[in-house]
């Protein structure tokens, strides 16, 4: 196999690894967002009952939030098991649970949906920094300015969060770049997996130390395209 083959087929898999990447990132930030919103919820339904002089073991009570221990034990799940895991669970977890046979399709849709789901759980945390590092003046100063609850947050607080987190986001994203390369647990054929098999086939180490090297320019492309986006969002610089 000459260089010039073996360039083209990791081309043919960066192709999917920019795939997985552009999906993972365009889906799982939203979804962050809103798994950030059920891991903040107030929601609590015996609030209510809480009076004056209730004991202090009765108002823990009164005060349990379902929506937010649930979004927060969904987090903790996520965060605290492997990626790998995680991928192997969403793929043939229907199979052993309701022994659905799966379509040729479903290992593409699984790895997306195992990716948008983990990292969903990442980018919910880093919001949630960045809501909660947000001064209580600036709630106060809306209030004082007649904004509503849903006003201030939209045209206040997001924009500033969005300012804060950026540069975890950015390490988040750069982690994504690396991590498409957990695609071969389900023998997608992405970059890493192709550069794998070639490298197999023919016993040589190269097309391995070239898919690192595409890997080491796309995360350069990534970090100067979050610095600009950085950059232009330090507007009191």
């Amino acid at each position: 196999m000459t260089f010039q083959v073996m360039l083209q087929q990791l081309m043919n898999g960066f192709s999917k690894t920019l795939l997985i990447f552009v999906l993972t990132l365009v889906l799982s930030m939203p979804l962050g967002l809103l798994v950030c919103f059920g891991r903040m919820s107030r929601f609590a339904p015996l609030k209510g009952l809480i009076k004056d002089g209730t004991p202090r073991f009765w108002k823990t009570v009164c005060g349990f939030r379902p929506v937010s221990l649930l979004f927060r034990f969904f987090i903790s799940i996520l965060r605290g098991t492997p990626l790998m895991l995680q991928l192997l669970v969403v793929c043939f977890g229907p199979y052993y649970l309701f022994h659905t046979k799966l379509a040729p399709s479903w290992t593409f849709t699984a790895l997306i949906l195992g990716f948008v789901i983990n990292y969903a759980a990442y980018f919910a945390e880093i919001y949630r920094s960045g809501i909660e590092s947000t001064p209580v003046g600036q709630y106060e100063a809306a209030e004082v300015l007649g904004y509503t609850k849903s006003q201030t947050f939209v045209k206040i607080i997001l924009p500033q969060m969005f300012k804060r987190v950026l540069p975890s986001v950015t390490n988040e994203v750069i982690t994504l770049v690396k991590d498409t390369s957990m695609a071969f647990v389900l023998a997608y054929a992405e970059m890493f997996t192709i550069a794998k098999q070639i490298s197999a086939a023919k016993t040589t180490f190269m097309p391995l130390f070239v898919a690192g090297l595409f890997y080491f320019i796309f995360n350069g492309v990534v970090d100067y395209v979050m610095g600009r986006i950085e950059k232009r969002m330090r507007y009191y610089n």
